[in-house]
């Protein structure tokens, strides 16, 4: 059976591990630091025999040399010239199986014009998004424009509402707070506030999430919402779902 972990780097990045327990071998999905995922797996006793990137921030991938000289794993991530240590790389509509899963590789840009997400179906499905979609927030919009990351949440948004939503960041606490004042009339968010809260002084992470969950709480797979429109409308344009996503994502970047 298939289980993710999370390695926390840097201040809020989380590195997922992705093993069985029939094999020693692992999976890490955006490594921007080595030490820590090397620690694991030393400590279990396990080698890394393939690495999963979504894009190019050295956040995510600033881990690569050292964990390639040290393993020489097999290593996907998106097409990109500039991106060192690449050797298959991947595309929209493209399969690949890794630990015993075939995954779906899906463009989503946006935060960058070379992200891409991983999916898995099963029970229960498993989305390793990157910088796309955090747990009541998405990414920022360094590369791409606010139409392409407003496109990019849609098309995961049609994945199941079972499926994990494996986001790289500890940032759901403060998205909540912006969801707050976003969709300040949705019961939901208060209750997710308070799930989240205990989960920090407990030290435990706030991801997985579940797109059924963010569907619920994040005001950006809800631009639809009356009570988004009309919160975003003290903003900027909120005429249509597209534009009531641009607006949100301003407001967000100097909220």
């Amino acid at each position: 059976m298939l289980s993710v972990t999370p390695i926390p780097a840097f201040s809020d990045n989380y590195i997922w591990l992705l093993r069985q327990d029939s094999t020693p071998e692992v999976c890490v999905v955006d490594p921007g630091d080595a030490a820590p995922v090397i620690d694991l797996l030393e400590r279990e006793g396990r080698t890394l025999s393939t690495v999963l990137i979504t894009h190019h921030h050295h956040d995510h991938t600033g881990g690569l040399p050292e964990l390639i000289e040290r393993y020489s794993p097999r290593v996907i991530g998106p097409d990109n010239p500039s991106l060192a240590g690449i050797d298959e790389t991947v595309g929209d509509g493209d399969e690949i199986r890794v630990m015993g899963r075939l995954l779906e590789v899906h463009a989503v840009p946006g935060h960058t014009l070379d992200h891409i997400a991983y999916f898995t179906a099963g029970i229960p499905p498993l989305l390793f998004c990157g910088d796309t979609l955090f747990s009541a927030g998405c990414g920022r919009l360094f590369e791409g424009t606010p139409d392409q990351m407003h496109a990019s949440l849609a098309r995961l948004a049609t994945l199941p509402d079972d499926t994990l939503v494996f986001a790289a960041h500890e940032y759901t606490l403060a998205n909540l707070n912006f969801a707050r004042a976003a969709d300040p009339e949705n019961p939901d968010v208060e209750q997710a506030v308070e799930e989240c809260r205990r989960a920090r002084e407990l030290d435990r992470p706030t991801l997985p999430s579940s797109l059924g969950r963010e569907k619920r709480i994040n005001p950006f797979l809800r631009c639809d919402a009356d009570s988004v429109r009309r919160a975003a409308s003290a903003h900027g344009d909120t005429d249509t779902s597209e534009a009531t996503f641009a607006t949100l994502r301003a407001w967000k970047d100097h909220f």
